[in-house]
């Protein structure tokens, strides 16, 4: 895929992945469109780019201003050539200490605002007979892990609504991109929710190993580039339980029941 001169919309924009995302497409010689909740935010990443952005922050999960927000995009170049669908929560409960609400907010923002967004800008594109859909999945949409129960449930909808829908819009000249990262040194870990709601916070997980922001963004974009439907972003140990997962389930399942902490 050529990125030079594309229009690409970035949601979660305002830090980790998605600020790494904006800075290489604006470098690959794209426009992009930063979207999140924190405006000023999205301000401090819109003055480390060079060249004109528009800066359109709303909430995810507000789905009755989408038209609008949509129509707002569209109109700023008069298309949106790749939507790259990047907010997003994570989790950090075990099944039995988890409220409802937080498995309702989880699958809210991390499968439904993604699917709702899609929805409004499929029509637009399949009318323009070209499009791109960039869907940022994560290895829990993969592989059931322990802690994460609503995460994985969100992004395994994730992907299959990602893989179901290339299959439904090849036919109108659309492209569909799971891109599955493992640990990324990103602050997902601390503002996941833990099973009453609340922040998180500690600083000492797993993620924080992983690697830069700006790595995973250069894979995404060489995937990308490349043509590949489904992208893996990482280097460390997580990144064998997708092999793991397809060729020694059982094995697998054991090493995540030992991750599992003991109660």
């Amino acid at each position: 895929m050529e990125l030079t001169g594309k229009i690409v919309w970035i949601t979660g924009a305002s830090s980790g992945i998605g600020a790494a995302l904006a800075e290489a497409f604006t470098a690959a010689g794209a426009h992009v469109i930063l979207s999140g909740r924190r405006e000023s935010a999205l301000a401090d990443v819109a003055r480390r780019l060079a060249g004109e952005q528009l800066i359109l922050p709303f909430e995810a999960t507000d789905y009755g201003a989408l038209p609008g927000i949509v129509d707002k995009a569209w109109a700023w170049r008069g298309a949106i050539d790749i939507l790259v669908n990047n907010a997003g929560i994570s989790q950090r409960s075990m099944a039995l200490d988890t409220d409802f609400s937080v498995y309702r907010q989880i699958m809210e923002v991390d499968f439904f605002a993604p699917l709702r967004l899609t929805q409004f800008v499929l029509p637009k594109m399949v009318a323009r007979g070209q499009g791109h859909f960039v869907q940022m999945a994560s290895v829990a949409g993969k592989v059931g892990g322990p802690l994460r129960t609503g995460y994985c449930a969100a992004k395994h909808a994730l992907v299959g609504y990602s893989d179901a829908l290339r299959a439904e819009t090849a036919q109108n000249g659309l492209g569909v991109t799971v891109v599955v990262p493992g640990f990324v040194r990103t602050s997902i870990a601390e503002n996941a929710l833990d099973g009453h709601g609340e922040r998180y916070g500690p600083k000492d997980d797993p993620v924080g190993n992983g690697i830069s922001p700006a790595e995973a963004a250069a894979d995404i974009i060489a995937g990308l580039r490349a043509g590949k439907p489904e992208i893996t972003v990482g280097r460390g140990m997580e990144m064998h339980l997708l092999w793991l997962r397809r060729l020694a389930p059982r094995v697998l399942f054991r090493r995540l029941e030992k991750m599992a902490p003991k109660r």
